[in-house]
């Protein structure tokens, strides 16, 4: 028998309604969440109920980050309005994990593509961060297929990969970068030639390539398949120092051999989580597969509440720095959705190699569990904010604001309340299940743990299909095994 789960996301909506103090206005209010929710997310049952306890809380704390603005619906990264935000509270730094996150609503009313053409037709300051949209948007149409909305993304991405070379690209091939503006502030490697941005722009091109066949354009097609492959070749020879993805720390305009990767001081010599970005896209060949080993390494990347954003064996591992948002070291779930993702890919595309599928539902799970704060009168409720304190599990901006009275300069009462700069429901979805669509027809593909006898996924889009899995075929009585079903 399938389930009604709308019962399940009605009590957990009513249990997340009354633990919240709304600081902030959202276009979606709390009395409106289960209305809105209800008809338009996937809804999950399956044994974990921590997983899916913080499954249907990032789905509730996502909704209150629609906002109206004059040119169409855009998802905000902060609920309260920051100094460093673009028009409407705007922030480009997320855009990717918000399209990859809010491609599983059913949008009759297309906010998505609002937002989508939001950055693309550069309503707000869509280069400030670097960032994937053309991945992120290529994604998005494997659920909803759309050629002509497709058409109108690949007229717009193709100017704008073209205005990131322009400013961003260095004189040894790859793409340059502050950390800060890459999104990881206070780093121990520092400026230069990143993992990040460069994964970004290889991943954009091959989507771009891929977009553009479709579309029929094969000159365009062969032109950024050309550039992702030169993108990876210098990657290889500049980033990779043998078992890692590491930066290159550089300035701007320093000339570099551009033939092998030279030596780094020590101080800035680093293993970094975005080291693993390359195969949110799918770069590296199976070769590079020795790199997972350090993400379940206690000396590398593995810490009690979470994945450190540098290897802790390192002599700077979170160094002493005033301010809040540091990369050194503290768990950022940002981060942390891109390795989880990358993890999953990785899985998929090259077998249990130096990481496992049970690695991996360990790592998801906690990640799950840090979406927690204890309140000053030791109740426990479900939260989401900037860094984490890899040990403690304290969300370790929040505290540092509080100390500093909330200061209205540095973004007022409670800034990262209810942050919404990562995944988590994607990670669920296209993860843990393996949910993926070709041409808008879904396929499956689970990294389950072990112990799973079942789990089921209704309200699927694009026309709301059912996903589920049954051991025995005696929970849901549609047989055993994987079952994908429509409406």
């Amino acid at each position: 028998m399938i389930p009604d789960l709308k019962s399940r996301l009605y009590e957990y909506v009513a249990g997340f309604n009354a633990d919240d103090e709304e600081i902030h206005p959202t276009l979606i209010p709390n009395r409106d969440a289960y209305d809105y929710l209800s008809s338009r997310v996937p809804l999950l049952e399956c044994p974990d109920k921590t997983i899916e306890k913080t499954y249907y809380f990032r789905w509730w704390t996502l909704r209150k980050h629609w906002k109206d603005t004059p040119d169409g619906h855009i998802l905000t990264e902060f609920l309260p309005p920051v100094g460093w935000a673009g028009p409407y509270n705007s922030i480009n730094c997320p855009a990717g994990h918000h399209i990859r996150e809010a491609r599983w609503l059913r949008d009759p009313e297309g906010w998505l593509k609002e937002y989508i053409r939001f950055w693309l037709d550069k309503k707000g300051n869509t280069l400030a961060y670097s960032a994937w949209y053309a991945s992120a948007v290529e994604d998005m149409l494997r659920i909803h297929p759309d050629p002509a909305f497709e058409a109108y993304c690949l007229d717009r991405l193709i100017p704008l990969f073209r205005e990131r070379e322009e400013i961003s690209l260095h004189s040894s091939g790859l793409f340059w970068s502050e950390d800060g503006w890459d999104g990881g502030e206070c780093s121990i490697s520092g400026s230069g030639l990143r993992p990040t941005m460069n994964a970004y722009m290889c991943g954009d091109a091959m989507a771009i390539s891929r977009m553009a066949a479709r579309q029929g354009r094969f000159a365009e097609a062969h032109e950024f398949a050309e550039k992702a492959d030169r993108i990876r070749k210098k990657m290889d020879i500049l980033l990779w120092d043998g078992d890692f993805y590491k930066v290159l720390p550089c300035g701007r305009n320093e000339v570099l051999s551009g033939s092998e990767r030279p030596p780094v001081p020590p101080e800035n010599d680093v293993r970094e989580e975005h080291g693993y970005v390359p195969w949110y896209f799918g770069i590296p060949g199976p070769e590079k597969s020795v790199a997972f080993r350090y993400l379940t390494d206690e000396e590398g990347f593995a810490a009690p509440f979470g994945i450190t954003t540098a290897e802790r064996r390192h002599k700077r591992f979170m160094f002493a720095h005033p301010h809040e948002c540091l990369w050194n070291g503290p768990v950022w779930p940002f981060a942390t959705s891109q390795t989880l993702t990358a993890a999953a890919r990785h899985l998929r595309a090259h077998g249990e190699v130096c990481i496992t599928n049970q690695d991996y539902c360990r790592l998801l799970r906690q990640y799950a569990a840090s979406h927690r704060l204890t309140l000053e009168n030791g109740r426990e409720v479900m939260w989401i904010d900037e860094d984490m304190d890899p040990f403690t599990g304290d969300w370790t901006a929040r505290t540092l604001l509080k100390a500093d009275n909330w200061n209205p300069g540095r973004g007022g009462l409670e800034r990262g309340k209810d942050y919404n700069h990562s995944t988590f429901c994607d990670l669920v979805l296209s993860g843990l299940l393996g949910i993926d669509a070709r041409d808008g027809r879904l396929t499956a593909d689970p990294l389950i743990p072990d112990e799973w006898d079942w789990f089921c996924v209704t309200n699927l889009p694009p026309k709301g299909q059912t996903v589920l899995f049954d051991r025995t075929g005696e929970r849901y009585g549609v047989g055993a095994g994987l079952h994908i079903l429509n409406k």
